[in-house]
């Protein structure tokens, strides 16, 4: 999209089901994004929300790379079943993902051209939405890691068909070679999209921990070692994906603000104050 005239411009290739694109840093050059068009034009069919609300692993899933007008297209993942929600250091040094090629849902780290892929959590569970702090040192990320029995039996149940129940997601912060994992929201609710403020000492991210119904998602924020929790938005409905431009002088969110029908979502932007 071209900010100053609104115009949106297709990037990919138009065929299969594409995710979470972003800029390749600091050039901004380049974009990457997962997609499933290697593997069939048309897109997959739809998860079965007979289930309740999940979020479907699409196998055909690979992450690709590709000048920003979508030209000189590379894929840099073939691992067997789903790679995506992949992000890159704003210094260009590393690109993290989500894959289940090691038979669970772990972050991962990579060079730009796909080479040097490392494996940083290990945890039975989920992991996924990363991204790194300004400074590349460390990865901010949500994660579902069932404890009971019955958690874990639900988990490996729909894992087992590429399927994910994305209800109780806590927001989880290491550095960037893996080591000092800690959590750093604790509630009931489903805690995501979570990005780096642009000193690295606070996250803001997405949740609906102030709605006992779960549906009510707001924008809050939180300082890295899960201290001064504080509510940013009051939106009855859906704030989320919260990402601040690399210099920090501007925010980005979509919402369900201003919108045309039931379900529409927008994209915002805001100069940021402290």
């Amino acid at each position: 999209m071209d900010l100053k005239s609104g115009k949106i411009s297709l990037v990919s290739t138009g065929d299969g089901v594409t995710t979470c694109s972003f800029f390749e840093y600091p050039k901004n050059e380049k974009i990457i994004y997962a997609s499933t068009h290697h593997y069939d034009k048309p897109c997959p069919p739809k998860p079965d929300f007979s289930r309740g609300y999940v979020w479907k692993l699409y196998e055909s899933y690979d992450i690709f790379r590709a000048n920003v007008n979508g030209t000189n297209l590379e894929q840099i993942t073939s691992e067997q079943g789903y790679d995506a929600e992949a992000t890159v250091a704003l210094d260009g040094s590393r690109i993290v993902y989500t894959s289940i090629s090691s038979g669970d849902l772990e972050i991962w780290t990579m060079n730009l051209d796909g080479t040097d892929k490392r494996m940083l959590t290990n945890t039975l569970g989920y992991d996924g939405g990363a991204f790194f702090s300004h400074d590349a040192k460390q990865i901010i990320w949500r994660a579902f890691y069932p404890e009971t029995e019955k958690e874990i039996r639900d988990y490996q149940n729909l894992i087992n068909e590429s399927l994910i129940r994305p209800m109780n997601l806590q927001i989880r912060i290491m550095n960037s070679d893996g080591t000092n994992k800690r959590q750093i929201t604790y509630n009931e609710g489903a805690n995501f999209a979570p990005y780096f403020f642009p000193n690295d000492k606070r996250v803001i991210f997405c949740s609906n921990m102030a709605d006992p119904k779960g549906r009510d998602f707001d924008l809050w924020a939180v300082n890295t070692d899960g201290t001064n929790l504080e509510r940013i938005t009051f939106f009855k409905g859906f704030d989320g994906f919260p990402v601040f431009s690399p210099d920090g002088k501007y925010f980005v969110f979509a919402s369900n603000r201003n919108q045309a029908k039931r379900g529409d979502t927008n994209i915002f932007i805001a100069e940021w104050q402290n």
